[in-house]
């Protein structure tokens, strides 16, 4: 039989694991079996990014204030980094 590990399962846990999913083709994860970064694939994070923005817009109206904060800020820090990263670099 399967067992996990109880965590939080929430709506913003959703929402980091997304965001993670970002960070991962932001190349800022580390391989944890080559201990280098992972590659930067700006396409990817760019469609993490917006599964993000289509989870905010499917949910608008049904969220708690800090859960609508919380998305909000995700997008706009994950937003900000893709803008960083494609400046000077075509995408």
């Amino acid at each position: 039989m399967l067992t996990m590990e109880k965590s939080e399962i929430s709506f913003n846990a959703l929402v980091v694991s997304l965001a993670k999913t970002a960070a991962v083709y932001f190349g800022d994860v580390v391989d944890p079996v080559t201990g280098k970064n992972t590659a930067v694939n700006l396409d990817a994070s760019f469609h993490a990014i917006e599964m993000i923005a289509l989870l905010e817009q499917k949910t608008q109206g049904n969220l708690s204030e800090v859960e609508t904060a919380f998305i909000q800020q995700v997008l706009h820090e994950l937003r900000v980094r893709y803008r960083e990263a494609t400046r000077g670099s075509e995408v």
